[in-house]
């Protein structure tokens, strides 16, 4: 059943899940009839390598077929669409976008610009769905769907496997319901019959226009010097452009000048990351010089020049110091695996 210009309920439903995602998601497409008047969308944080095999998991445990759309598929009742790995999904009036957008929250496919672009073209239409997830990624995009009048879902942080997604989503969104994981399938039916508001009294902001037209790699927008927010004094972890400060009610977030967008929590991530990564070469660096300095030490021995080895033990003996403080700082780095790295582990496991 195709989607109609004017539908009695709401018929869009956005779902955005991360770690522990897949058994969430089976849960919630379990419990949608067959004739649910609704279309739904699903992003998860997947590898961008290799295929998915989410939608053949979801298709077997519910009734509704869900597939990966191709690029401009029309929406239809009663089927769920899913992300492909490594695109966006985004929702447009009538049809769906996959595209290889610049990402969110260090993601492709990431919740907030899915979310931003269906509250973007449905408006009160709209209901966002946050499950089980690490960090803060859909914190922005079910805000925005609150700001069309849409409805914004939170699985009840106490009943999700990793609560950080639900839980910011109730810290920064006057979230409609918080419920357990096993209730949230049957609400959203219900509420894809009820009457859903006129969306005029809900216009789309000029911020949620153009962050919704990076993600779709809209030229005119990406060529021009239009930037929604202030710059900042912080430089993109991607691509180490300004990064642009945006004020999302009390949410700040953060743009650079080709998209890459990031919420503080994420920022301060791909931060660790970068000190880490710098970490590691400097270690490589000194262990280099440690082994050099030996091999020049035993040398000068061998040849008696006692104050060319006095010098290059004390610079061996140093250098030895400065490598065991990295490894230490290291060893901490590495023992703390990310949450999504453990996901992506049970994915694939679950697949």
């Amino acid at each position: 059943m195709e989607v109609k210009e004017k539908m009695p309920g709401h018929d869009i439903i956005v779902i955005g899940a991360s770690a522990g995602g897949v058994e969430a998601l089976m849960t919630v497409v379990r419990d949608l009839p067959a004739d649910l008047p609704a279309a739904v969308f699903v992003v998860l944080h997947i590898p961008a390598q290799g295929p998915s095999f989410l939608p053949g998991i979801l298709s077997r445990s519910g009734p509704l077929v869900a597939t990966h759309p191709e690029d401009k598929e029309k929406i239809e009742y009663g089927h769920i669409y899913v992300a492909p790995p490594d695109l966006h999904l985004l929702v447009e009036h009538g049809y769906v976008r996959v595209t290889h957008g610049p990402k969110e929250n260090r993601h492709r496919p990431a919740v907030d610009p899915f979310f931003r672009s269906a509250a973007r073209a449905y408006g009160p239409r709209v209901v966002g769905v946050i499950l089980t997830g690490a960090l803060d990624d859909g914190t922005a995009g079910l805000l925005a769907v609150k700001r069309r009048n849409g409805i914004a879902i939170v699985q009840d942080p106490s009943t999700a496997l990793y609560p950080s997604m639900p839980r910011s989503a109730m810290e920064h969104v006057a979230v409609d319901y918080s419920v357990p994981l096993s209730e949230i399938g049957h609400l959203l039916n219900r509420l894809a019959h009820l009457q859903a508001q006129e969306e005029g009294a809900y216009p789309v902001s000029e911020d949620m226009d153009i962050e919704t037209k990076l993600a779709e790699m809209d030229m005119d927008l990406l060529n021009s010097d239009t930037r929604a927010g202030k710059p900042s004094a912080y430089s993109c972890p991607d691509c180490g452009g300004v990064l642009w400060e945006l004020q999302d009610g009390e949410l700040i977030r953060f743009r650079c000048r080709v998209g890459h967008a990031y919420s503080i929590d994420t920022v301060l991530a791909a931060q660790s990351e970068q000190v880490e990564e710098a970490l590691w070469g400097a270690l490589k660096s000194l262990e280099e010089s440690s082994s050099l300095s030996r091999r020049m030490l035993s040398k000068a021995r061998e040849n008696g020049q006692i104050w060319l080895a006095r010098n290059l033990s004390d610079k061996l003996q140093e250098t030895e110091h400065n490598a065991t403080v990295i490894k230490q700082l290291l060893t901490k780095s590495v023992t703390s695996t990310t949450v999504d790295e453990a996901d992506v582990k049970s994915t694939k496991e679950t697949a």
